[in-house]
């Protein structure tokens, strides 16, 4: 069910439409239901992207939506429940024990978009790209293509890191799941937003530098999809993987901080890309950012150059 559309805090004709969600295990502790976001200017194509975010992240990419207007694609972004949005007082902003849930905003989300779309592409963002990937694994047939932008198919760190993380966090996720176990680092987030040098402006209450606590559960269920992804998926549609050329440190300031990926290993993206599915093309992206859309030029014209090429060949009109 939706609630009334209204305009968009990004200013007409940019528009917001509420998606009432079943109440989840959240709203049986805070008693508050979740609601996810569709944030969309009117419909002008046949078809259309739904574009889901990653984690301290929400939808505010109008230029990603210029550049594929141009090419006859609508782009529609998705607010997840608890992000951006879509967050509400009472909720844990940014936090799931279970990633699968996800899977009811996008069910609907899709379901809208086909009732006057031809065509629907699936982009997804870092754990949005992680997100994206179970969902198109587990529905087949519900997309023509997907688009992973910097996804999250593995932890960063060393292999002792991830492996000891994994298996701390298996029963402590249960026991615990709520104890905050880490913070994204602040450097990133600086040099993206306008109001410390960088280019992007957002709403900082929804995507703070420092970031939202990641909780056991949520790491938890974040490394178990991740293992899924390690054992193979089988995802009919076809798919690109996006990445930069680098990783970067994340644990200072740097000159290459918008340059590489600086949150994720693009090693890690490369070595499982080809287990999403049959049908899959890596683009490396040489200077662009995490958020390859966020990088600066000529990086980011590169990535919406192979996006929009990418659609335009693999899903016609």
């Amino acid at each position: 069910m939706a609630d009334q559309t209204t305009v968009d805090v990004l200013g007409a004709p940019w528009q917001a439409r509420t998606l009432r969600l079943r109440p989840d295990d959240e709203a049986a502790r805070s008693g508050v239901d979740p609601v996810a976001t569709l944030v969309a200017r009117p419909s002008r194509h046949r078809r259309a992207v739904l574009y889901v975010h990653g984690f301290v992240d929400y939808f505010f990419h109008p230029h990603v939506a210029d550049a594929l207007d141009a090419a006859g694609w609508d782009l529609v972004g998705l607010d997840l429940r608890d992000y951006g949005r879509s967050m509400r007082e009472g909720r844990p902003p940014n936090h799931t024990r279970e990633l699968a849930v996800y899977t009811e905003e996008i069910d609907a989300a899709v379901a809208l978009l086909r009732q006057d779309h031809d065509r629907v592409a699936l982009l997804g963002h870092s754990t949005g790209g992680l997100v994206a990937a179970l969902w198109a694994d587990a529905r087949p047939g519900r997309i023509d293509a997907l688009v992973l932008n910097s996804p999250w198919l593995d932890l960063r760190g060393s292999w002792f890191e991830r492996h000891l993380l994994t298996w701390a966090l298996n029963p402590l996720g249960r026991l615990a799941p709520d104890l905050v176990v880490g913070r994204v680092a602040p450097h990133y987030g600086r040099a993206l937003h306008a109001g410390t040098g960088g280019e992007w402006d957002y709403d900082l209450a929804w995507k703070p530098h420092e970031g939202f606590p990641a909780r056991a559960s949520f790491v938890r269920t974040v490394r178990r999809s991740q293992a899924r992804v390690a054992r193979g998926l089988h995802i009919e549609a076809p798919v690109l993987v996006l990445t930069s050329d680098a990783s970067g440190p994340d644990d200072r300031e740097h000159d290459a901080l918008l340059t590489t990926d600086s949150v994720l290993d693009v090693a890690h993206m490369a070595a499982r890309a080809p287990l999403l599915g049959p049908d899959v093309r890596l683009v490396v992206v040489p200077g662009g950012a995490h958020d390859l859309a966020l990088s600066p030029l000529p990086a980011r014209d590169e990535y919406l150059r192979q996006v929009v090429g990418f659609l335009e060949a693999r899903v016609p009109a």
